[in-house]
């Protein structure tokens, strides 16, 4: 499954979060780093969910540019 991942700069880091997976963020030092600890919190936040007998939300949110 692949699931929209929304990457934010933010003043000194950088924020990720899933909007498929309410409560599944992830900060990081760098754009890399965001990226590598979102993949991280991705895998720990669906064997949570199984774990607890809860559904594994299938992706739906989808995202585009718009100039303006």
């Amino acid at each position: 499954m692949k699931y929209l991942v929304v990457v934010e700069k933010a003043r000194n880091n950088y924020s990720a979060y899933v909007p498929d997976l309410p409560g599944c963020i992830a900060t990081g030092a760098t754009a890399e780093d965001v990226q590598q600890n979102i993949r991280e919190a991705i895998a720990m936040h669906m064997e949570g969910l199984r774990e607890d007998g809860l559904p594994v939300p299938a992706p739906q949110t989808q995202a585009e540019f718009v100039e303006a």
